[in-house]
Formats: C-alpha cells, sequence, structure tokens
C-alpha cells in the first residue's frame, strides 16, 4: 500500500511529531528559566457579583464567570504546578503522533494487513486511550493545586482536563487492532492449507 497519500501522510506525521517534541522542550525551556509572573484562571467564583458596576440595561445583572489569579514572584512548585498544566498534552500530541507516524510507516513497508501494523494500531490505541485521561488529570490537578496555592479558600480537588472522546477513539483502534490480528491468522491458515 505504497500510495502517495500514505507516504505524504507518514511524512507529515513525522514532521508534526518532531514540531510537538521541540515545543514541549521549548515550553519547558522558557518556563523554567522565566522569572515573570505565573498565572491561572479558575471559575470558582463562577456567576459571583462584579465590585464595579457595568454600563448594562435596566434590569440586566452582570456576574463574573472566571477569575485569573497571578503570583509575581512563584515559588518552584508553583512554577513546575505551571508547566504541568501545558506540558502533558504536548507530550501526548507527540508521543502519539510518533506513534500513528511508525503505523504509517509499516503500512508503507509490509502493507496494511499484517501482523505489524495490526500490533501497532493496538498500541497506539492503548496509548491514547489510557494516555488521554492520564494527560487530562496531570493537567486537571496541576491547575487546581496551583489556585489551592495562590487562594487557599478555594479548596479545589484534582479535576480531569481535555476531550476524554479521545478514549473512545483509542478503545477503537484497540479493537480494530485485534481484529486485524485475527484477519491477518486466517489469512496464514489458509495460505498454509492451500
Amino acid at each position: 500500500m505504497n500510495t502517495r497519500l500514505t507516504r505524504t501522510l507518514a511524512s507529515v506525521t513525522w514532521a508534526l511529531a518532531v514540531l510537538c517534541g521541540l515545543a514541549f522542550v521549548g515550553t519547558a525551556v522558557t518556563h523554567m528559566l522565566d522569572d515573570g509572573a505565573v498565572c491561572v484562571q479558575t471559575d470558582f467564583w463562577n456567576n459571583a457579583s462584579l465590585a464595579d458596576s457595568l454600563p448594562v440595561g435596566a434590569g440586566v445583572e452582570a456576574s463574573s464567570s472566571a477569575a485569573r489569579l497571578c503570583q509575581d514572584s512563584p515559588s518552584v512548585g508553583q512554577r513546575a504546578a505551571d508547566l504541568g498544566g501545558e506540558l502533558p498534552w504536548l507530550l501526548f500530541g507527540a508521543l502519539a503522533l510518533l506513534l500513528f507516524s511508525r503505523l504509517l510507516k509499516a503500512v508503507l513497508l509490509q502493507g496494511p494487513f499484517t501482523e505489524a501494523v495490526a500490533q501497532r494500531l493496538s498500541v497506539l490505541g492503548w496509548f491514547v486511550a489510557v494516555g488521554t485521561p492520564l494527560a487530562g488529570l496531570t493537567v486537571g490537578w496541576s491547575r487546581s493545586w496551583l489556585v489551592e496555592s495562590m487562594a487557599p479558600i478555594v479548596g479545589s480537588g484534582p479535576t480531569v482536563s481535555g476531550p476524554l472522546v479521545l478514549v473512545l477513539a483509542g478503545l477503537t483502534a484497540v479493537i480494530m487492532g485485534k481484529i486485524m490480528r485475527e484477519g491477518v491468522r486466517m489469512r496464514e491458515d489458509l495460505e498454509g492449507t492451500i
């Protein structure tokens, strides 16, 4: 299955994986070397009344939807929690794209219905199914810890952030990998009997 589309897609996913990896490293280095403020947004005070009155029409009540907290001289823990709010999704994206690129490379070299492709599809599926909630939990926990370190009254617990629908896509890839593996075994059995 060495088509132009598959070759192009394999090259593009490899390049995107490298870019996500470079963004991961660049973000980590620049945030750790930065001595500026660390900010986080929270919706703890959702629908709270605003202190200053806004020029609104009669019968309209203004309320805030989110609060932004900033620490001018953050501690090492706060800076690490700020990184924990950004880096997990960059790492997840880079690794998922790398696994997808390897899957496409196996398709190019061996064809679509082989044991290697089925195995790589299953590995990609498990990575997405397990990695999505882990990355989301890491981001949510980092942000809630950062909010609590700046405003202890909030007392927010760990949350899961991000698109959890990717878990379904990962489980679908795992099931498709198992189906492909059975198809490969059936084809090998038929070739052995003929």
